[in-house]
């Protein structure tokens, strides 16, 4: 992972590989962005530069030059910040994280880069300092020795090679007047943390689906968990345990199987905690559709299906370690939904952790019925909030697109409360209703449920389905984030190509705020 610093040296002083610097867009046309403090020859020769090259400023644009004279930096990268004055001197920490994480996105193969993008205050150097980390991301892949190919032969040297010249940048300094400043250094020791949370949900998903299935997610986080320096206990419920305990909708999804299902419990409890909070992820780790198959390309991105559930515990690793007093119970609702001879059927009727009867009308709707045992249990212990976040329907991403996440509730104020979380971490989402004329879809005429409604409206009353299984009285959220867990498109600011993490800072950031209370 990128290790984060934070100093106040001139930043044309720092040795480092790269030096990345702001322009913004005046009139349509980059100027350097205020503050860089640069000796005038520099300043002078970049703003010929970006004049030579009609550079716009524009969000995402990055532009690299060498050999600028007085800087000490072989490499300056000039990344756009948009729209603004060239006197301005500070910008939202979202344009902040966006420039940071496209400039060092562009950065491969290098080993230190210092970035002074405008930082005058905490929240701001934690912006430059997570969007920069987390545009260093790298998914490593199965390559080479990492396949198995034998030492020394050419296709480990091949892909050595390659894993070097894609890596993205080992260190990262953090350019900040008020360098010395506690606030500062603190704000930016969050962010190294929150990165290495989301880099961890990002591997997660990333992974192939033959090599992440219900047993070896349990077996990453419970290594994770050894290797944290906070303690996270880890309970794991396997197959066995969850047929005794009554967890028909789980079991009823992973039967068709070779990989039985797990409920995975991970808790940070402080000594003092000021709440608690229970988080549900949805982990399927491939969605076939099982007997309701997909078609083969609408399988092609289902090993991210479990994009909730690697939220949930890099989250919890993320509270725990930055030592948040707000207890925080993640349950990962793990299966992998395949066709067979023993798996569930359209027409089928499970019984639920609660004892709600629910019949199953298309087995390629699994995600509810993980999630509505975990909802079960996590209700159990009464903490004072639920939140559940899963890659949930496709109709989340047909109603808000591919970057935003709908929010629904049983509290208004509690969904107030998660959009306003989600804003303070810069992740896009959207309140959604929860309309009761829609109930009346999921009644059965053999059940006390059926599992899915009609097809419009379909995020709503897939999330009226979950509410069922929340215990009375307790605050809940849903987070559907079937469209920003995964980026199909091509990378931009500090979200890359696959799995981006996204869920890790809004639960962090919603944790946070209950220990502020």
């Amino acid at each position: 992972m990128t290790t984060l610093t934070v100093s106040d040296r001139p930043a044309h002083e720092l040795k480092a590989d790269a030096l990345v610097l702001a322009t913004v867009s005046v009139d349509g046309s980059a100027a350097l962005a205020a503050g860089h403090g640069l000796p005038p020859e520099a300043a002078d020769h970049l703003g010929s530069a970006l004049t030579a090259l009609a550079a716009k400023g524009a969000a995402d644009e990055v532009l690299r030059l060498a050999g600028v004279p007085g800087v000490a930096a072989a490499v300056v990268v000039l990344t756009g910040l948009g729209e603004g004055t060239a006197e301005a001197s500070s910008f939202p920490e979202e344009t902040l994280r966006r420039a940071a994480g496209a400039a060092t996105r562009a950065l491969s193969g290098v080993g230190k880069v210092a970035v002074a993008l405008p930082a005058a205050d905490a929240g701001s150097a934690a912006a430059v300092a997570e969007g920069a980390a987390l545009g260093s991301y790298r998914y490593a892949g199965l390559r080479g020795e990492t396949t198995g190919a034998a030492k020394g032969s050419r296709n480990a040297r091949t892909a050595r090679t390659k894993a070097e010249q894609n890596a993205g940048p080992a260190a990262v300094i953090v350019v900040s007047d008020r360098a010395r400043d506690r606030g500062v250094k603190a704000a930016v020791k969050r962010a190294g943390v929150l990165a290495e949370a989301t880099a961890y949900a990002r591997d997660l998903v990333n992974t192939p689906p033959n090599r992440l299935f219900p047993q070896s997610f349990a077996d990453s986080v419970k290594a994770r968990a050894s290797a944290s320096s906070a303690k996270v206990s880890v309970r794991v419920l396997d197959e066995k345990a969850l047929a005794k305990g009554g967890f028909g909708g789980i079991v009823g999804v992973g039967q068709g199987s070779a990989n039985p299902p797990r409920i995975v419990e991970l808790t940070w409890k402080p000594a003092r905690a000021k709440a608690s909070l229970a988080l549900v992820g949805k982990g399927i780790t491939f969605d076939s559709g099982g007997l309701c198959i997909k078609p083969a390309a609408g399988m092609l991105t289902m090993k991210s299906d479990m994009a909730g559930a690697a939220a949930v515990a890099a989250t919890v690793f993320a509270v725990a370690e930055l030592g948040v007093p707000v207890a925080v119970t993640g349950y990962l609702c793990l299966a992998e939904n395949m066709p067979s001879g023993t798996a569930q059927r359209p027409g089928d009727v499970v019984t639920m952790r609660n004892g709600t009867t629910v019949e199953i009308i298309d087995t390629d709707a699994e995600g509810r019925m993980v999630l509505g045992d975990g909802l079960c249990l996590a209700s159990e212990s009464a903490p004072d909030a639920v939140v559940d976040i899963a890659t949930l329907t496709g109709a989340q991403m047909v109603a808000l697109g591919a970057r935003v996440a709908a929010i629904m509730a049983n509290d208004d104020e509690f969904r107030d409360t998660v959009r306003s979380a989600a804003d303070a971490a810069g992740e896009a989402a959207w309140p959604m209703p929860l309309p009761a004329d829609l109930r009346s879809q999921l009644d059965s005429s053999v059940a006390d449920l059926a599992h899915k409604g009609e097809r419009w409206g379909g995020m709503l009353t897939a999330g009226l389905f979950l509410k069922e299984f929340v215990g009375e009285g307790i605050p809940w959220a849903h987070i559907d984030i079937a469209g920003p867990s995964f980026n199909e498109g091509g990378a931009w600011g500090r979200t890359p190509k696959g799995g981006t993490g996204f869920g890790v800072a809004t639960l962090l950031s919603l944790a946070e705020g209950y220990a502020a209370r």
